[in-house]
């Protein structure tokens, strides 16, 4: 199975309100969870990745890539090599 290709895209004001923000600016951009606004932000998102109710595995795929992509942007080390490994423990 192909990965998904990342949606996700900085924006230029990270500190716009949750509403303001386009869905490229979410893990999850259909349901529009998980803002990757900031470093903190893409720590936040992985630390929750499983926590996100409401999506499938698609959406979960997709999602990893979009944090991946913020993380990479931001400079956050990112250990986990596909989004299952956010769903143990």
């Amino acid at each position: 199975m192909a990965l998904p290709v990342p949606t996700w895209k900085p924006v230029s004001d990270p500190d716009a309100r949750r509403g303001e923000l386009p869905d490229s600016a979410f893990a999850f951009p259909r349901q529009r969870h998980e803002p990757l606004t900031d470093a903190a932000h893409v720590r936040n998102a992985l630390a929750r990745f499983a926590q996100v109710e409401g999506v499938d595995d698609n959406d979960r795929a997709l999602a990893f890539e979009n944090i991946r992509a913020a993380a990479e942007y931001y400079g956050v080390e990112v250990s986990e090599t596909s989004w299952r490994d956010l769903m143990r423990g």
